[in-house]
């Protein structure tokens, strides 16, 4: 008998368009577009299944699920982690955790975008001419000469340095884990978390989420960015304390916001993220392009291949 294996989170039924899903007779698929947010309906849903295809980090897959699958042998995700797949219960149950590679250069780009964005007013100056026939009611700003913050100088937030640096901005960085070495790596200067909100004209997260991460960013930070500040987070919604930053927009503590990430997706207009006057919101585009896409679904299916005939390939071990 063939395996049964379920791709999840297919939003708008994409996956088909970024691999050839029809030449794999090794196995039978089943595509699910809508997202299920009950973990006992998940558990229902996925009880035949022998593979499960996630979609980073739109499904969590935590031992509370693993050990309701009992016929689950493997699970492949998009990306070389994902933190919201419990790798070490799927290995003592037995099942195999793979991903694929990951570009990870299209959630840079989205960062400097909304970054450029922000700045020139863009969205209210294109809202004002399309929706009220208001020919530029307000001013942007210029790049050049701005200083951008980067909390997080790994590999996204170095990718995001070297645009902000092409534009002309000065680029300065805090995490805490940031050495000098990295820094000077990139030509980017190492500041102080406080300097680093006090001095910079629009502040771009690029960190994991973690316990350590967890609501880094607080009120504080956001009263030492100021008035004329912004803020961008393509990584995940709850590095930012999000009460404190609903408190900041609403009072026009800091001037605006530009989420790609939130706290419960696929998020909607109950959101107030979705519907914050202040905020410039994307529904998690940051790694959605079709480039990524047809490396993340490409690979899936080849780790499916590969598995089912005993060669798994990029295959994640606990810890």
């Amino acid at each position: 008998m063939k395996p049964k294996i379920a791709v999840l989170d297919d939003y708008h039924n994409r996956a088909h368009q970024f691999a050839d899903w029809s030449s794999a007779s090794f196995a039978d698929f089943e595509f699910f577009a809508e997202h299920q947010p009950s973990e006992d309906q998940l558990i229902k849903d996925l009880q035949a299944f022998d593979a499960v295809g996630l979609m980073r980090e739109r499904t969590p897959f935590p031992k509370s699920v693993i050990d309701q699958l009992p016929n689950l042998k493997l699970i492949v995700t998009s990306g070389k982690k994902n933190a919201s797949i419990d790798v070490k219960a799927a290995a003592a149950k037995g099942i195999t955790v793979c991903g694929t590679e990951s570009p990870g250069h299209a959630t840079a780009e989205l960062a400097f975008l909304m970054t450029m964005a922000l700045s020139r007013k863009l969205v209210p100056l294109s809202n004002a001419l399309q929706q009220k026939n208001d020919w530029q009611p307000f001013m942007g700003r210029d790049m050049r000469g701005q200083t951008l913050g980067i909390v997080g100088l790994g590999r996204l937030g170095g990718q995001l340095a070297g645009f902000a640096q092409a534009m002309g901005m000065r680029v300065i960085a805090w995490s805490e884990n940031l050495t000098q070495e990295r820094c000077d790596e990139l030509n980017v200067t190492k500041v102080s978390r406080e300097t680093l909100f006090t001095e910079a004209d629009t502040v771009s997260i690029h960190l994991r989420h973690s316990d350590r991460t967890h609501r880094l960013i607080t009120l504080d930070d956001l009263k030492q960015l100021g008035s004329n500040g912004y803020i961008v987070n393509t990584s995940r919604a709850d590095i930012v304390d999000l009460e404190a930053l609903r408190f900041a927009l609403d009072h026009n503590v800091i001037a605006g916001a530009a989420i790609d990430v939130f706290d419960v997706e696929p998020a909607d207009d109950s959101n107030w993220m979705v519907t914050h006057p202040s905020v410039l919101a994307t529904p998690h585009i940051g790694y959605c392009t079709d480039e990524t896409f047809s490396v993340f679904y490409g690979q899936m299916l080849e780790a499916f291949d590969a598995f089912f005939n005993a060669e798994p390939v990029r295959v994640i071990e606990p810890g």
